[in-house]
């Protein structure tokens, strides 16, 4: 496990993550489908931000629960607070410096369905940090 730098296109917006980057999820929900947002999720105490949390802007919908955090200025999302993960944050694994996303297992997701198959990806996500 190591930290590695990560940033929105402009570079606005950096952060740095502690994983070992071995397991991902791809998510097939509205949102995430758009984005092309490769989830890797983090306790909060394996993320930094390094930027002002004032430079950045919130998008939520459905439950409200969630908070999809984007760069004003360029559009993109690098990370978010997720409302499976209240305890951690979904990083999105294409903004993370030097990682070969070929080399990381990505776990498909049924999110058009996210209350039908939630508690099973989160049972799993978790077992995999917990081997950490």
């Amino acid at each position: 496990m190591n930290w590695k730098k990560g940033s929105c296109h402009c570079q606005k917006i950096q952060f740095e993550v502690f994983d070992s980057f071995k397991k991902a999820t791809i998510c097939d929900c509205s949102i995430c489908n758009m984005k092309g947002f490769i989830h890797l999720i983090v306790k909060k105490e394996n993320f930094k931000l390094t930027t002002n949390t004032q430079e950045l802007s919130n998008y939520q919908f459905g439950t409200k629960t969630a908070k999809h955090l984007f760069c004003p200025n360029c559009g993109i999302s690098s990370y978010y607070a997720p409302r499976s993960h209240p305890d951690g944050y979904s990083v999105n694994l294409r903004c993370i410096e030097d990682i070969d996303i070929s080399s990381v297992e990505l776990i498909n997701f049924e999110g058009k369905k996210w209350e039908e198959n939630i508690a099973i990806l989160k049972n799993h996500l978790d077992e995999v940090k917990d081997l950490k």
